[in-house]
């Protein structure tokens, strides 16, 4: 069963992740940082294009959906047959795909391998079918491809791992109004069609009703639909812009964040499919007085959670404030725009940390000051963020600091 939902004030930009599971009383179960996927070393599972063609029918076959992060960190999938349901990704094949239609290899060199490293189950197709997440490997020089950055960000676990971390994403996104085909589109829904604007910002965040709860259909088929794939979905809300939502996934361990956070990204495309929306992870989808959309980032390692921890947390936002700028290039791209120092966020090149503050880079939560130990929430990451370069960022600043 899914947590209480903890809303820790009012305004637009609040944490809603569990505060019990933050601060220790339930931990997130551990995964390694990365699973192998060898070729020919296939654990008992799919037997390949060997098995598909001494099976009679494929009425008993399972389709495995491969999904995985092209040039721009925009997910992209393929449809595989498989001979059977694998018990791990162990259990599966290595595909390919051409690079060049995802800009990450040229025409005359393209083939791109797809290695599995984690298995959801198919909210589309039902059981036995399966997602799996995938990484983007050149096939002429073994190296990650362009846009693949789950690979470092397992590197920087595996290497703190001592530390335990745990993370949690509050992602903001926008529904919006098709516009052209192919092209990123213009205007939120529940924006006039005429172009005029809606009623200021004020009755939309947490609304209910028609005119003010604006995209509630998609929201609730997401949250429902990443509770069947087995993505750790922790809550949901309507935020302060006429179409604007949020989802809370975690809390999540390692490199379990940006994977599941990726998944859940996947899903809600795919529920926009027939909602006749799209879905924009802009951190400024609409100018004007009108909030940015980001991905607060709630952190803690394992010193942060015992008696004490609250002094570790101090020591940490100072680190943090020492490389802000490499931070800030981390979060996102257009992330200047957002954070303005207006709308409850703090300017890009202003760094300062408090407790409770929503109006700083990094807010500690009242409930850790009090308790002495917690969490801490990085209110910088833009909406679009690449969670992978996020939370290795975040963590190879705490293991510096931490762990020099």
């Amino acid at each position: 069963r899914i947590p209480p939902v903890v809303s820790l004030s009012r305004g637009s930009a609040r944490s809603h992740l569990p505060i019990t599971y933050l601060l220790g009383v339930m931990a997130p179960k551990k995964r390694p940082a990365s699973a192998s996927a060898v070729p020919g070393k296939r654990k008992k599972g799919d037997a390949g294009a060997a098995g598909l063609a001494n099976m009679k029918s494929y009425e008993t076959a399972v389709l495995a959906e491969y999904v995985w992060l092209d040039a721009k960190q925009v997910t992209r999938s393929k449809t595989m047959t498989m001979t059977t349901l694998p018990a791990s990704v162990d259990g599966l094949r290595v595909w390919n795909y051409d690079g060049s239609s995802t800009e990450q290899a040229d025409g005359h060199n393209s083939e791109v391998l797809l290695y599995p490293k984690a298995i959801f189950k198919d909210p589309f197709r039902g059981a036995p079918h399966i997602l799996v997440l995938a990484e983007a490997v050149n096939a002429w020089d073994n190296k990650p491809s362009i846009g693949n950055t789950r690979a470092a960000c397992a590197e920087i676990m595996e290497k703190y791992a001592k530390l335990d971390p745990w993370f949690g994403i509050e992602q903001e996104y926008t529904l919006m109004k098709p516009g052209k085909v192919g092209e990123a589109p213009t205007l939120p829904l529940g924006f006039n069609a005429d172009g005029s604007e809606p009623a200021p910002q004020g009755p939309y965040y947490c609304g209910a009703g028609y005119g003010l709860s604006i995209g509630r259909p998609v929201a609730d088929e997401h949250y429902v639909k990443c509770l069947e794939a087995g993505v750790k979905i922790a809550g949901q809300n309507a935020e302060v812009m006429p179409g604007q939502w949020e989802f809370q996934i975690g809390p999540c361990r390692g490199i379990e964040m940006g994977d599941h956070l990726t998944m859940s990204r996947y899903i809600m495309l795919r529920v926009t499919e027939s909602h006749g929306c799209i879905c924009s992870f802009s951190p400024k989808p609409m100018e004007g007085d009108w909030n940015g959309a980001g991905c607060h980032t709630n952190f803690s390692v394992e010193p942060m959670r015992k008696e004490g921890g609250y002094d570790v947390i101090i020591k940490v936002c100072e680190a943090f404030g020492k490389v802000a700028p490499e931070h800030i290039a981390e979060y996102g791209e257009g992330n200047d725009k957002r954070l303005t120092g207006k709308h409850e966020t703090c300017d890009i090149n202003t760094f300062k940390y408090g407790v409770a503050n929503r109006g700083a880079s990094i807010r500690i939560p009242r409930e850790s000051e009090r308790d002495g130990k917690g969490y801490m929430e990085d209110r910088r990451p833009a909406a679009n963020c690449d969670p992978y370069r996020v939370t290795a960022i975040m963590m190879k600043t705490t293991g510096e600091c931490l762990m020099a």
